[in-house]
């Protein structure tokens, strides 16, 4: 008679530490991110200028993830998440002083490269505590960490604004960056510095040339360029809708991403990620362009929670393909690879399908939107099964 061997665990007691760091980071990005712009807007600047201050905030974001890889091999992921929280949270304080146009701006800057730690250095040195038999449900639970600041966090800063004042705002997001120190100390053992010429050297412009990892980062920044339609331009899609009714759509999106993020990981481990990048995306694609055609509230709401569904899979399942394919010290350059596209993703979703929805209208161009997201699937019919 076999036994079978128990399977390892998965929530370690270091990677319970470096949650609690990704998880007070990310709370104090999400919570400032609608209120900045919103304190902007009260000071008496125009939307414009207000939606510059996220402009420059994301394009921080996607500036210091192109480089981060390089900056974790040669100073290690305490020193460089301490670092990050340290941008998110100090700057912050600045704003309890100052309106000054320029100087949001610069705090904004500071913040993106802030999170910009926060998204690469905590993920990937997750993913090195996971045990590699786990890595997908393992995945999942730090994707389950990383959306509920996102469900909470936004809707929190709003309402403490309005009931708090902007500088308790600002000071808020700021103890909840510096509070994310604590943890750092306790945490013991390898912390991604590495002395391979690849990762400190061109980690990025290697990656960034290797069909392994470019087509399923391509997928999963198409399916995150729907999400950035969505999260921009729902209302204006769906004037028949009220903000009510969008409010609760954004929200059931987001439980149902969180949820399968977790889900995804179970399945993965078991069946393989890979298998779950084409399902999930036409997932999310069907219930992108369901919303084209939604009338009613239960179609709205039902099409939000497929997309979301979808999309939330294809975060897990794409993140562990690209770390199936590389070697445990280039986590770091390939969590960063991930990053980027989801962010390029958003902002590409946020800032083009505008021009394309005033050329053909906003059901038309759901439409094409989701089937050229879907065409993106056809990259990976060419690629190389990771290693």
């Amino acid at each position: 008679m076999t036994t079978s061997l128990p399977r390892p665990r998965l929530l370690s007691r270091p990677l319970l530490l470096v949650s609690a760091t990704d998880l007070l980071g990310l709370a104090a990005f999400y919570v400032l991110l609608p209120v900045v712009p919103a304190a902007v807007v009260a000071s008496g600047a125009g939307g414009a200028v207000a939606g510059l201050t996220t402009g420059v905030l994301m394009a921080s974001t996607v500036a210091a993830e192109l480089v981060l890889p390089r900056v974790v091999a040669r100073f290690g992921y305490r020193a460089v998440i301490a670092a990050g929280l340290l941008l998110l949270g100090l700057p912050a304080f600045a704003l309890t002083g100052t309106s000054g146009f320029g100087a949001v701006l610069t705090v904004c800057a500071l913040r993106g490269a802030g999170v910009a730690t926060i998204f690469v250095a905590c993920g990937a040195w997750s993913a090195e505590l996971i045990p590699p038999d786990r890595r997908g449900e393992g995945l999942g639970v730090i994707g389950v960490v990383a959306g509920v600041p996102a469900i909470i966090g936004m809707p929190a800063g709003l309402w403490l604004a309005a009931h708090a004042g902007y500088p308790a705002t600002f000071a808020t997001g700021a103890v909840l960056a510096l509070a994310g120190l604590l943890a750092l100390p306790m945490l013991p053992g390898r912390d991604g510095r590495t002395a391979h010429e690849d990762v400190t050297a061109d980690g990025m412009t290697h990656a960034l040339r290797e069909p392994g990892l470019t087509r399923p980062a391509l997928v999963f920044a198409a399916a995150a360029t729907l999400a950035g339609v969505v999260a921009t331009f729902l209302p204006a899609a769906l004037p028949h809708a009220g903000a009510g009714l969008i409010a609760t759509a954004l929200l059931l999106q987001a439980l149902a991403a969180t949820v399968t993020r977790w889900w995804a990981g179970r399945i993965g481990d078991h069946h393989g990620p890979r298998r779950l990048l084409a399902p999930a995306m036409l997932v999310a694609a069907g219930g992108f362009a369901g919303l084209a055609v939604a009338a009613h509230p239960a179609s709205i709401l039902t099409a939000a929670v497929v997309f979301g569904a979808g999309f939330g899979a294809l975060q897990t399942a794409s993140l562990a393909v690209l770390l199936d394919a590389v070697a445990p010290a280039r986590f770091g350059t390939v969590t960063a690879v991930w990053s980027v596209a989801y962010d390029a993703g958003l902002g590409a979703g946020a800032a083009g399908f505008g021009f394309l929805a005033s050329a053909t209208g906003y059901p038309l161009g759901l439409a094409v939107t989701a089937a050229l997201a879907a065409a993106t699937l056809l990259t990976l019919r060419h690629g190389r099964r990771p290693r």
